[in-house]
């Protein structure tokens, strides 16, 4: 479900501002309203925080610890690049993804720490896909489920609180009918990694939208997408509000506006889908039975 943000009626006062947000932006917006929400305040106070590795989780990280995370891409596992699906081989560059009471636990190893959560605690987690009911899913070509096999058992029945970070690029029509056409055997030919979409059944998704209401006050309606000449997969959308919170989410777009595009390591498990025929077993096979 989409994380839930009143959002007051201006009235009469309502002014709109239109904006785009290219995809490396979007994610810095998200990343600034995660580390805003309620929960991940009461948790950095006291409780567990689990980041999970992902891209946009190392902007979520950027955000928390005041740091800087080179090449991003490096922080993520599974990813999409150079068209086909991949997995990326290189060590994390920021080891700093679980957090105690405020402080970063060192050489965590989450699938521990999680053993540690309850109602309030807070994992979050980046996903490949969001529909319009606010249902996320998450790529996974691990036979035993990737990051969505570590934390969904122990989150769901603990009630633990799952914060879905992800951009409105990722909207498609139904993430269930998605997922029912998809799977790691489920193919015989691919381009890169076999996979299957997972739905995330019990986390609370943050996009632009959840993003620019928690941050600036204002509501905020996506209208269209995609362009060109670097602008491909962004978003625009059409910002309502009082003035003073129009102008406020209109001068926080213009601040990360020119967000550099994702740096990109170039370490990855699968060297080219013609190298293997684009048989898809044999590019899930490099993954070695994990």
């Amino acid at each position: 479900m989409f994380y839930e943000v009143n959002v007051p009626d201006p009235g009469k006062d309502k002014v709109n501002a239109l904006i785009t947000l290219n995809p490396a932006a979007s994610r810095r917006l998200i990343a600034k309203a995660a580390v805003e929400l309620p929960e991940v305040k009461a948790a950095m106070k006291k409780g567990w925080i689990i980041i999970a590795r992902g891209i946009t989780a190392a902007y979520v990280s950027e955000e928390l610890f005041n740091i800087s995370i080179e090449p991003k891409t490096h922080q993520t596992v599974g990813l999409i690049t150079k068209g086909i699906t991949n997995s990326n081989t290189a060590p994390p560059p920021c080891k700093m993804h679980v957090v105690h009471d405020g402080k970063v636990v060192e050489n965590a190893d989450s699938n521990v720490e999680i053993m540690n959560f309850g109602p309030n605690d807070v994992f979050i987690k980046g996903a490949n896909a969001v529909d319009p009911q606010g249902l996320a899913g998450v790529m996974a070509s691990s036979l035993k489920g990737g990051t969505w096999g570590m934390f969904t058992p122990v989150t769901t029945v603990r009630n633990s609180q799952v914060i879905i970070t992800v951009g409105l690029e990722k909207l498609i029509p139904s993430v269930l009918e998605a997922s029912s056409h998809s799977g790691v055997y489920y193919y015989k030919w691919s381009l890169g990694l076999p996979a299957k979409l997972v739905p995330v059944m019990n986390g609370k998704v943050v996009t632009e939208i959840q993003a620019l209401g928690i941050l600036a006050g204002v509501k905020a309606y996506h209208i269209c997408s995609g362009g060109v000449g670097g602008s491909e997969g962004a978003v625009t959308l059409s910002i309502e509000g009082d003035e003073a919170h129009v102008k406020k989410a209109f001068d926080l777009v213009n601040s990360i506006r020119n967000e550099p595009a994702v740096s990109c390591g170039d370490a990855y498990l699968v060297s080219a889908a013609e190298d293997y025929k684009y048989d898809a077993k044999a590019q899930l096979d490099t993954l070695g039975g994990i």
